[in-house]
């Protein structure tokens, strides 16, 4: 881990739609592509350990359209990875443009994979960590409709409603079948959720990423033979989540194999939203793969 201090400096920028909120720690020294670190709808406030261990070069992290600080002008709007993708574009541009490095965790895994598809030169080397794809999985019917589910769940009952039943979808192993897509989920009042339905439907997991993100089809022959060098990442600890086997399958379909990263879906975290991973090794390991590039 460096400890060259950086200053920390956050900005706004206009896109169609929407105002985005972004962090740059800046460092002037240094010779590296800028490093992006995205989640969706995680925003920047999940990285500030793992910026932390990269102080030797410049970081920018953003809050995703709808996520903390970045504000959609209809809150109701649809959000899908292409329109994350264009956004990450401009915010490319606006921090002076590709190739950057980038590490795309999560549902920020698919709208990276858009992004390259559309626009390989905006990066250098992408890694991908644990995509929720289950729109590419051999079991896509059932992985979809239990995705479709927990949707419905907090359509219909609310938030804690909605949680309980994403906690028991996302840590699920193996394949889904149809009789585990169509149970119920768990009372929230046992996993410590608010029972009572506060009326909005606003979240932007829940209420879009649940369909958005996990439903989308990559556009695998663009991928293919985009300039950009992408690199799938799982978690020791995830093996059989959809998530890690989101990205197992989308590296079988690039011709390649996932590298493995220390802990689980949130590694990278060390406090942040009160979850601790092994964001030491973590590091380390994502400092290794970017080094490939280099």
């Amino acid at each position: 881990m460096t400890t060259r201090a950086t200053q920390l400096t956050t900005h706004t920028l206009d896109v169609p739609g929407a105002t985005l909120a972004y962090d740059v720690r800046g460092n002037d020294a240094s010779t590296e592509p800028i490093l992006l670190l995205i989640g969706a709808p995680m925003g920047a406030a999940g990285f500030g350990t793992l910026s932390q261990h990269f102080a030797d070069r410049t970081v920018v992290t953003y809050d995703p359209r709808g996520s903390e600080r970045s504000l959609k002008t209809d809150p109701t709007s649809a959000v899908t990875p292409a329109v994350h993708a264009d956004d990450l574009h401009r915010l490319i541009q606006a921090i002076g443009g590709g190739p950057v490095d980038l590490f795309a965790t999560s549902g920020g895994a698919i709208n990276a994979l858009a992004l390259v598809s559309k626009h390989p030169e905006d990066v250098r080397t992408l890694v991908a960590h644990e995509p929720p794809l289950a729109s590419v999985l051999p079991d896509r019917e059932h992985a979809l409709a239990a995705a479709r589910a927990v949707h419905e769940t907090y359509e219909r009952s609310g938030w804690g409603a909605g949680m309980a039943h994403f906690f028991a979808v996302t840590s699920h192993h193996g394949p889904f079948t149809a009789e585990i897509a169509g149970q119920p989920g768990p009372d929230p009042a046992m996993l410590g959720l608010p029972t009572e339905d506060d009326g909005s439907r606003t979240d932007p997991m829940l209420g879009q990423h649940m369909i958005t993100s996990t439903h989308y089809e990559p556009d695998f022959d663009a991928l293919r033979s985009a300039s950009t060098r992408i690199v799938m990442a799982a978690g020791e600890e995830s093996e059989g989540q959809m998530t890690s086997r989101g990205a197992f399958a989308v590296a079988e379909r690039l011709g390649t194999k996932p590298v493995a990263f220390p802990s689980h879906h949130g590694g990278f975290l060390g406090g942040e939203y009160g979850q601790t991973g092994k964001p030491d090794a973590f590091a380390a390991k994502l400092r290794e793969v970017l080094a490939a590039s280099a």
